[in-house]
């Protein structure tokens, strides 16, 4: 490979290193031969063409096919780049929307390799409206269920990035790889180079992981078992088990009725996570007053959000950034392969007040799970909402909308665990109205209880009967049905 950092590979190089010796079976759909020097008669355009199809061995700019990545078949498609720099006419959207309708014929996800400068000039409007045929049909894979990772080569930049990449549902992206909207050749002369690099945009929520080029295939691989339940071994189109069926080992043990019935089968909840405790020997004891509960939650030496995950699942594989410019280091979000190899994905607060990026990772995170048939667990650790005026002109109001609208819309079943504090509506936004469970070191409140004393203009030292008052204990949160278990 010429350039292992900036990754760049011709087309077949980069299916190469992600199929290995599994196999790559191209397809080529029927050709459609362009008027002389193309659609807009383009003086020299054809004898380009003739040149790039000499130096590359390619006769367009995409290649695509299925394949076998790891263990699980899937739709592979590549840009070539060094055809008229992988740029998009007629005959690549001709292959791009093939690739898309194999995906959804054969019901496989679909894995791009990005590595294009944009539209092509030399067809003017009509290489641009190629953006609207992979944009239909990027919608019609989305509508069956389907998954579509991408990962961005260098460069990925104008269209290509506007659709086959930026609209995936995950984006890898290779180190040192240039990504963005706006070519170098176009930016403007004093723009900020880092803007416009993989570092840059995972930094900015755009993209999700920089993988490494030696970690790509695994990283792929868990991905296409985390997002898509088809064995590789079943390259023909499964009996149809419908975007809302996990496959997997058996179904976790009945813990009450919270299945949900999709388009087609129901899908088990995520089990819930066993309570850790920061003296493991000592028995789990239930806090007697309210004030005792709140000091418990926030207790720093309790167990956060990442030490859940990491005794939850086997592999985690993280979503990044609200993709509007911002991230909440404060929430966790992502999919993850628990030890029997049955997908989840998860939402996790870490104990700090969630910002609006923060909402915004959920929501899409929650979202991409309905749609693929993978229920949720959410872990709620927090005092709340951010409020400060930098959240306020973020959005927070709308943002926690639409976190609890994801969760009320949602299809596949949420389960959620509050780990530590339950801090009013920024808490309630990420729980699950029928299927939420408390360890005995949480509590769960309308409003933090120095702020309920403040607001009846209490004295400080009546906040512990207002915290009594408030009902905000584990044992009172299942008194008042709004927990269905303690759990540990």
């Amino acid at each position: 490979m010429p350039d292992e950092n900036r990754a760049r590979a011709t087309a077949r190089e980069a299916i190469a290193l992600l199929v290995g010796t599994a196999g790559f079976t191209e397809h080529r759909p029927p050709p459609r031969p362009l008027p002389p020097d193309g659609p807009l008669g383009w003086a020299g355009y054809d004898a380009a063409r003739e040149r790039a199809a000499a130096r590359t061995g390619e006769e367009e700019s995409v290649v695509y096919g299925s394949g076998v990545v790891g263990d699980r078949a899937c739709v592979l498609l590549s840009f070539e780049f060094g055809f008229l720099g992988g740029s998009l006419g007629r005959s690549t959207g001709d292959r791009l929307a093939a690739a898309y309708e194999l995906a959804l014929t054969r019901r496989l996800p679909l894995l791009a390799l990005v590595a294009t400068g944009g539209s092509r000039m030399q067809e003017g409007m009509v290489a641009l409206t190629q953006l609207q045929r992979v944009a239909a049909a990027s919608t019609r894979l989305r509508a069956a269920g389907l998954p579509q990772i991408a990962v961005v080569r260098d460069p990925t930049t104008g269209g290509g990035w506007a659709t086959v990449g930026a609209g995936a549902d995950v984006v890898l992206a290779l180190p040192g790889a240039q990504v963005g909207f706006a070519g170098s050749r176009v930016r403007p002369p004093d723009a900020d180079p880092y803007a416009y690099s993989a570092e840059g945009q995972l930094a900015a929520g755009q993209v999700d992981a920089v993988v490494p080029r030696e970690e790509l295939a695994t990283t792929v691989t868990h991905w296409l078992r985390a997002l898509g339940p088809h064995a590789a071994t079943d390259a023909q189109p499964p009996s149809d088990t419908g975007p809302h069926t996990v496959a997997g080992a058996q179904p976790p043990p009945d813990t009450g009725p919270h299945t949900v019935a999709g388009a087609h089968h129901a899908v088990p909840a995520a089990p819930v996570p066993r309570a850790l405790s920061s003296a493991p020997s000592a028995p789990a004891r239930l806090p007697e007053t309210g004030r005792e509960a709140v000091a418990r939650a926030r207790d720093p030496r309790r167990p956060r959000a990442e030490a859940y995950l990491a005794d939850y699942f086997a592999v985690r594989l993280p979503l990044h950034g609200d993709r509007s410019g911002s991230t909440d280091p404060g929430l966790l979000c992502g999919f993850g392969l628990r030890a029997d190899g049955r997908p989840v994905a998860y939402v996790a607060q870490c104990g700090t007040p969630t910002r609006p990026a923060g909402y915004r990772a959920a929501a899409r995170t929650i979202r991409l799970a309905d749609r693929l048939g993978i229920p949720v667990l959410t872990l709620v650790d927090t005092p709340g909402a951010a409020n400060d005026a930098e959240a306020e002109r973020a959005g927070a109001g709308a943002a926690i909308a639409d976190t609890f609208a994801a969760i009320a819309a949602a299809r596949v079943p949420v389960t959620t665990l509050v780990i530590g504090e339950g801090g009013s509506g920024g808490a309630l936004a990420l729980a699950a109205p029928d299927n939420t469970h408390v360890t005995a070191d949480s509590y769960f409140s309308v409003i933090a209880p120095e702020l309920a004393a403040a607001i009846l203009k209490r004295p400080p030292a009546e906040t512990g009967t207002t915290a009594d008052q408030l009902r905000l204990r584990p044992q009172d949160l299942l008194e008042l049905g709004f927990a269905r278990s303690i759990v540990g």
